[in-house]
Order: structure tokens, then C-alpha cells, then sequence
């Protein structure tokens, strides 16, 4: 098992090594066709390793698929195996859309140049998979120790998808950046100038952090309260350490791509917040109804749960285009341009944020 973890983080080691030593060796401000290439890319080598995950499962490689899964007690073979790291990636990837948006304040709040907004997400991913990673292994002995904790997992995301129906994620953001700010200007000289890439600097002998470096403290913040929510979200699938970290690492992987993708036309789901809210507490029901759930619908429950999101994920992606095309049909030509500088007026902060 312990060869299975190694060969994944070399591979993971290799990805983020190509990402910044080589395509994008020199700091600049990544194409639209750039993102959907990483995109696409990153998608791909999921959808590769789900099936790596089939048949290292069927055929138990390096000690995989030998014990219960905590979450339904049964051995995990090929094709279970795959479907729950499929399933996993689907969810930890719809609920990074939010994280997305989130990201995308912090940088239009400290006006991070888009140049370098790229340094301070890959720095974002490698302690994003540090954090994770620790809450992964102590929630999977957590579940393995103590099933009824699943239950306490399930309630929490229904609260949670309740909580966010009715919750701004600018205001969540704003709080965040508060405190955390206040935080790093009583314990560090912060400078309110970028320099360069830097994330520290030495002026008339005495460090400074960049604002670069606040953006980076930010990232990770918001990460890590995100991922409050998406990591129990997954042990409603699985409680198999390594198809829960993998499918959380891709889902992290693709989330800088989607970045640079989506930032800017986020807004336009204007029903995205709603559909993370149904994931949310669908998979908090599934938790909480668990054995029912599997007597109604047999050994296919987790093809089911995997249609039913990828379900919610589409609906509220094309409910979102259809509202969107009929209120600019209603409002005729040039309708849609008093609607463009949302985004910028959500974003918008300070002139000087760090004064």
C-alpha cells in the first residue's frame, strides 16, 4: 500500500514540477486557452487514473482493495472502486466552484496583478494537498473507529447546504479577509507595494510581507474552511484513504485551471450557489439514510448518487443560461452590458487594502 502512495506523489510531484518549471517557467497572465487546456488536461488524467483505479483495485496491486470500506462494509473491487473515486472527484470538483469565486475576490480585492495570480495558486495547491491530506487520514480513522460519526457528517452538510442557501459568499469572504489581515499586520511588517513575484522582501534591512504573500495566506485560509465542508462530504462514497486523497488531489489540481476559466464568467451561473446547496445535502442525506437508501436501490446506490449530482450540477447550469438568454431578449440590444460589470461591483474593494 505504502508503494501506492509513494507512486501517486511522485506523479503529483512531477504534474506541479512541469506546471511551474516548465509552462509557466516565466510569470504572465494565462490565456483563456491556456486554462481549458489544463482543464481539459487535468480532466483526462482523472478520468485515466479511474480507470488505473479499476483494475489496480480488480486486481488488488500494491495491497489496494484488501479491507472493508468503513462507509458500506464491503471490499472494494475494480469497478466499485472506480465509480467511488469518480463520484468523489465530481463532488470535491463542484464544490471547488465556490472556492473559485472566492479566490477570485481576494485577487480584485488586493489587485494582485493576473501575472502573478498563477505563483500564488500553485503555492495554494501544494499546501491545500498538505491540509487536506492530514484531515483525510485523521477523518478516515475517525470513520473506521466510529461509524456514527457518519451521521454527525451527514447532519452537518444538510446544515451546511441550508446555511449556504441563505449565506453571501462576499460576505463570508470579507470576514475572512478581516481577520486574517488584522492577524498578519499585528504579527508581520506587511509592505502595501507588489514586488515582482516575491512574497517577501528586505527594505533598509528589515523583511516585509508582499501583498502577494497576504493573497497566498488568504488562499489558504479559505481553502481550509472550504474544505471543512467538501472533506465530509466524501466520506459519505468512501472512507478509503487513498480514493478519497486522490480524488480530492485532482479535484485541487484542476481548480487553479478552473481559475483562469471561470473567474471571470462565474457570475453568469447565477443558480450556482443553489445546486451546491442540493449537492451538499443530498450527500448529507445519503449519510444520514445511508442503509435505507441502499435497500431501495441495491448495490447501484453510488451510480445513483453520481447521476443524481451530475444531474443538479447540469440543471443548474442550464437554468442559468435560460434565464440569462431570456432577460437579454427581454432587454434587447445592449442588454446584457449593464449586466457585465456585476462581477467587478461584487469585487470591487478599497483603493489601498492594506492601509
Amino acid at each position: 500500500m505504502i508503494w501506492a502512495w509513494a507512486g501517486f506523489l511522485l506523479f503529483v510531484g512531477i504534474v506541479l514540477a512541469l506546471d511551474l518549471g516548465v509552462f509557466n517557467r516565466k510569470a504572465h497572465a494565462p490565456t483563456m486557452r491556456e486554462a481549458l487546456i489544463f482543464t481539459t488536461g487535468t480532466i483526462v488524467m482523472a478520468v485515466a487514473f479511474g480507470a488505473l483505479v479499476y483494475f489496480a483495485y480488480e486486481a488488488h496491486w500494491l495491497g489496494l482493495g484488501l479491507a472493508a470500506d468503513a462507509v458500506d462494509g464491503r471490499v472494494n473491487d475494480g469497478r466499485l472502486a472506480a465509480v467511488k473515486f469518480l463520484t468523489g472527484y465530481v463532488v470535491e470538483l463542484s464544490l471547488s466552484m465556490d472556492n473559485v469565486f472566492v479566490i477570485a475576490l481576494i485577487f480584485e480585492h488586493l489587485r494582485v496583478p493576473l501575472m502573478y495570480q498563477h505563483r500564488v495558486l500553485f503555492w495554494g495547491i501544494l499546501g491545500a494537498l498538505v491540509m487536506r491530506g492530514g484531515m483525510i487520514l485523521v477523518g478516515a480513522q475517525l470513520v473506521a473507529r466510529y461509524h456514527w460519526i457518519l451521521y454527525v457528517f451527514g447532519a452537518f452538510l444538510v446544515l451546511t447546504g441550508i446555511r449556504m442557501l441563505f449565506s453571501s459568499v462576499v460576505e463570508k469572504e470579507e470576514e475572512v479577509e478581516g481577520w486574517v489581515t488584522r492577524f498578519l499586520r499585528r504579527h508581520f511588517a506587511v509592505t502595501d507595494r507588489f514586488h515582482e513575484q516575491h512574497f517577501v522582501v528586505e527594505l533598509n534591512g528589515k523583511r516585509f510581507l508582499t501583498p502577494l504573500a497576504v493573497a497566498l495566506v488568504l488562499v489558504e485560509t479559505t481553502d481550509l474552511l472550504f474544505a471543512v465542508d467538501s472533506i465530509p462530504a466524501i466520506f459519505a462514497i468512501t472512507a478509503d484513504p487513498f480514493l478519497v486523497f486522490t480524488s480530492n488531489v485532482f479535484a485541487i489540481l484542476c481548480l487553479r485551471s478552473l481559475y483562469f476559466g471561470l473567474a471571470g464568467l462565474i457570475q453568469k451561473f447565477r443558480y450556482l450557489k443553489v445546486s451546491l446547496a442540493l449537492v451538499l445535502a443530498i450527500v448529507g442525506v445519503k449519510m444520514l439514510a445511508g442503509k435505507w437508501i441502499k435497500l431501495w436501490l441495491g448495490e447501484e446506490s453510488n451510480h445513483v448518487l453520481l447521476g443524481v449530482i451530475f444531474a443538479v450540477l447540469l440543471g443548474g447550469a442550464a437554468a442559468s443560461w435560460w434565464v440569462d438568454r431570456r432577460r437579454s431578449e427581454a432587454s434587447g440590444p445592449g442588454g446584457g452590458a449593464a449586466a457585465a460589470p456585476q462581477f467587478q461591483a461584487a469585487c470591487a474593494g478599497p483603493d489601498e487594502f492594506l492601509e
